[in-house]
């Protein structure tokens, strides 16, 4: 028989699948990777015990849920943790604190025949475990910043170098006003969860960490302060890329290959990357001024009919080339001049592709 654990870091190392009991609007709130929400209550049970339990303390509140487990209840519930156990014979179950529903759940296993272990203290005490090791990682690890313009093909470093974290594909976003990707972004939470458990497995071998530079933001993702700053501390490495071919780089990315994000439009996949693009630009309308927002959305117009017309995306570069002179390169500027970072090596992409290679962990 398996004990129960708090070996956060084992947990969170392995991988290991664990089955969430608490409700379905905890778990979207904020959950850990390689997890599945099972709850024991769903919402409005939750709710209704939790209104119990204020009003008349504990003890009533256990006797009200189990008179909501009714055989149908704990069936169901049964049927799907079984599932779990049987898939995931090494995992875990927990719940908020490790405490009532933890132990409810895992006496409903026992009775059916399963032992499984519960994790204790819970989502609370792993959540804290993973805030702590953010802190600490970011203060130990070696961390280097990819630095360069928008279009330098940061992120394309950064998948390459032997040791790096992809903060934006943690974020599932590029960063920058038209950076949205397929996948929805990850809730606050689990964003911070997940950046906190890759620094913690980076962290168990030596060398250099490469990480993108990035604002605050990345899409509605927030950069936890304590990385911001370590970011700024950081060494960087500079990618210098001449505006034309960073704005071919943009063109391929955000419309060439972004065109299978919209292969089941109904209004075609042109056109309605052509109206996510128009809808894109909008959003810097008033940092662009009116004028030449509008300028730029008639160019943007032309180069969706181009697209749609003859399936070439060619016009799109005088508009991105206009983008990163007239807005894009003076923000990332401004956000440069607050970096106090040593710089380790500048040079084109193709350079510093070559000059990572030099860099592998020992």
């Amino acid at each position: 028989m398996r004990q129960n654990t708090a070996d956060y870091r084992q947990l969170f190392l392995n991988d290991t699948p664990m089955m969430d009991m608490r409700a379905p609007v905890e778990y979207v709130r904020g959950a850990f990777p390689h997890t599945e929400n099972l709850p024991l209550l769903d919402d409005l049970q939750r709710q209704q015990v939790g209104t119990e339990y204020k009003r008349n303390g504990q003890q009533a509140a256990i006797e009200l849920g189990w008179t909501l487990a009714t055989p149908a209840v704990r069936s169901q519930r049964l049927a799907m943790w079984r599932d779990f156990v049987q898939r995931h014979p090494h995992g875990y179950l927990y719940c908020f604190r490790g405490g009532l529903r933890s132990r409810t759940a895992q006496q409903l296993l026992r009775d059916d025949g399963i032992d499984y272990p519960l994790v204790e203290g819970g989502y609370k005490a792993m959540r804290t475990f993973l805030l702590e090791e953010l802190e600490r990682q970011c203060a130990q690890l070696p961390l280097v910043v990819i630095a360069g313009h928008t279009g330098s093909g940061k992120t394309e470093l950064i998948q390459a170098a032997a040791r790096a974290i992809d903060l934006e594909g943690i974020a599932h976003h590029r960063g920058s006003s038209f950076g949205r990707m397929r996948q929805a972004q990850p809730a606050q939470i689990d964003f911070e969860n997940r950046v906190s458990i890759d620094l913690l497995k980076l962290a168990q071998a030596p060398g250099q960490v490469f990480v993108e530079d990035e604002s605050h933001l990345i899409g509605r993702c927030a950069l936890p302060p304590v990385l911001q700053d370590a970011l700024k501390r950081a060494p960087r490495v500079l990618v210098q890329e001449p505006v034309e071919a960073r704005a071919q780089r943009i063109v391929r990315d955000y419309v060439t290959e972004a065109l299978a994000r919209f292969a089941d439009a109904e209004s075609g996949p042109q056109q309605a990357l052509g109206e996510e693009l128009r809808g894109n630009l909008s959003r810097i309308q008033k940092r662009l001024g009116g004028l030449r927002y509008r300028q730029l959305d008639e160019m943007l117009q032309d180069a969706n009919r181009e697209l749609a017309r003859g399936g070439s995306a060619e016009a799109y570069v005088p508009l991105v080339c206009a983008l990163l002179r007239e807005y894009y390169d003076g923000t990332y500027d401004y956000l440069m001049a607050k970096r106090a970072g040593d710089v380790l090596f500048c040079g084109s992409h193709a350079e510093v592709l070559q000059w990572l290679g030099t860099q592998s962990a020992p």
